[in-house]
């Protein structure tokens, strides 16, 4: 049995015997890869459905038969639930894991990988989760920017609690996607995608965690919630230390301490970062041709282009015009 890759805008439905060929898919929607079928092992089957929707590529995977794949570094994060059967995997130091319909296996960005053993049975859905956009979504929770970016926790309780919560979730969108319809619409779509990235960041462990379960009342003294309610409401008004402060209703030394006690910077490092943000927002969403980067960066008060590029580089990864490019 044999048939070809039938892509639609969003949506793959993929049945092969062709090894190569079901190594090939697996490289186009996720990661580089070498599949392994062990001698004496039964007729290999590839089923593949896979969706994308916007920083999640989500597949559920099946072989009929066992198989191994090694993949190098991921590049991304990704988390395999197996819903029936199970698989054995290792990544970087990690090693020697099983993950089953109740213990998912979590993935990330670095760290050679490999699935070990795919069992016969095993049928899988996959969520590959773009880099960029978890830790972007976990920097909008926090209200500051990351050091460095966020380390899951390599397992996933999905039999019980939020983690359970979040793979139901990811399971409707999926079905959602093969169905069309709403999913399909940017207004119905993105608040969904935020819901996941928020979920996945409050089922897994990392250190930010215990930071994310506290109330944000909890998290910062009021001068400094005052000060960061200015700057998010008119982030292109041209704020100073002083005047921060005296809408803070404290000195300026003491604003400046307090940011840097639960901040971490400086009160105009911070509205630098809410500028960007907005920036790199617009950016986002825009149209070549219709959305100018100079405009852009006008607009949340950066006056000089180049300063401006080298900022949003080293905030996000890319340039401005790479981000537009995106669309």
């Amino acid at each position: 049995m044999h048939n070809s890759p039938n892509q639609g805008q969003d949506l793959l439905k993929f049945r092969s015997t062709n090894v190569d060929e079901a190594r090939q898919v697996i490289h186009q929607r996720f990661y580089a890869n070498f599949i392994d079928v062990p001698d004496g092992s039964g007729e290999f089957l590839a089923r593949y459905d896979i969706a994308a929707f916007g920083p999640f590529t989500l597949g559920r995977l099946s072989f009929g038969t066992e198989v191994r794949i090694s993949f190098g570094e991921l590049g991304s994060y990704h988390v395999d639930i197996p819903l029936r059967g199970h698989l054995a995997w290792r990544q970087g130091r990690h090693a020697d894991a099983v993950a089953t319909p109740a213990n998912a296996a979590v993935f990330q960005p670095h760290g050679v990988t490999t699935l070990d053993r795919v069992s016969t049975d095993c049928s899988m859905l996959a969520v590959k989760i773009d880099p960029k956009a978890l830790n972007h979504q976990l920097e909008r929770l926090l209200g500051r920017p990351l050091r460095t970016p966020v380390a899951l926790t390599p397992e996933l309780d999905v039999a019980h609690g939020a983690g359970l919560s979040w793979v139901r979730m990811i399971r409707a969108v999926f079905d959602g996607m093969q169905a069309g319809g709403l999913l399909t619409r940017p207004m119905v779509a993105r608040p969904l995608q935020e819901a996941l990235l928020t979920g996945l960041l409050l089922a897994t462990g990392h250190r930010y965690r215990d930071e994310l379960d506290r109330p944000k009342s909890a998290l910062r003294p009021g001068p400094v919630k005052r000060a960061v309610e200015a700057m998010h409401s008119t982030p292109q008004h041209p704020f100073t230390v002083g005047e921060l402060a005296a809408l803070a209703g404290v000195s300026t030394r003491r604003l400046q301490e307090a940011f840097q006690q639960y901040v971490g910077m400086t009160p105009l490092a911070y509205l630098t970062d809410v500028r960007l943000t907005r920036a790199h927002d617009e950016l986002r969403r825009g149209t070549p041709g219709q959305v100018n980067v100079s405009e852009v960066a006008h607009r949340w008060s950066f006056s000089h282009l180049g300063r401006f590029a080298s900022r949003y580089r080293a905030r996000f990864g890319e340039l401005p015009s790479q981000t537009l490019r995106a669309r």
